[in-house]
């Protein structure tokens, strides 16, 4: 049987040179030094690069904002988790025992953040250049296969977009329960306008589910106010 590493190097399609830098970027920070949030950062700023030249050649006549939207769509947390979860990553991490105890394994901003940290391990292996190729891997065919009209503004920056053009401050966005065990969490989130005194409240099993939710509800409400 194939050693788990390897399978996970040859899904990457790219065999580290250095394979402590493998094992760090798989590392958790509940496991201990060194841990992967070094090279999370560093992974963040090569994925959205990455992303960029990718969205870029695609669309070659979309505009800032519309190339900003799509790579926004790319690289937020719940497209990250997916790519991870297709990768078998949450089987591999290294944390405490009370992390995985809790769900840790599981956990989409976990997991998120192991594969930003996997994209800067391969930067810091062998290039940007390599780390580019990485990213082509995972999300090159998904861009290839898309179109400018599936990557709608998410409902927070719709909201917020719609408030600022009337001059009104943004929503403030608050935690209001938290229930559940920590690897099935389930967040209420309200989101409030206080000059149009509106508050809606919305649920999800990620605070960012849950803020996209409520602001969905809000935005319903404000268009039907103030048309």
């Amino acid at each position: 049987m194939e050693p788990p590493l390897d399978a996970l190097q040859q899904r990457l399609g790219h065999r580290f040179g250095n394979a402590g830098l493998l094992q760090r970027a798989l590392t958790h920070r509940s496991f201990g030094s060194p841990h992967n949030e070094r090279l999370e950062f560093l992974g963040d700023a090569a994925l959205n690069l990455a992303i960029s030249v990718l969205l870029v050649r695609r669309f070659g006549q979309a505009d800032e904002g519309e190339l900003t939207r799509m790579r926004a769509h790319l690289v937020r947390e719940d497209s990250l988790h997916q790519v991870a979860v297709t990768l078998g990553l949450q089987g591999l991490l290294r944390m405490s025992d009370g992390e995985h105890r809790g769900g840790g394994a599981q956990r989409a901003s976990i997991l998120a953040d192991a594969l930003e940290a996997l994209i800067g391990a391969v930067t810091l292996d062998a290039g940007f250049a390599a780390a580019q190729g990485v990213v082509e891997g995972l999300f090159g065919p998904g861009i290839a296969a898309s179109e400018i009209g599936q990557y709608r503004k998410d409902a927070k920056t719709e909201l917020q977009e719609w408030l600022q053009a009337r001059r009104m401050p943004v929503p403030a966005y608050r935690i209001v329960a938290t229930t559940g065990q920590a690897h099935e969490q389930t967040f209420e989130v309200a989101c409030e306008v206080a000059p149009l005194g509106l508050a809606c409240a919305g649920h999800g099993r990620s605070r960012r589910v849950a803020e996209q939710e409520a602001a969905r509800l809000v935005l319903e409400r404000v268009k039907e106010k103030a048309p």
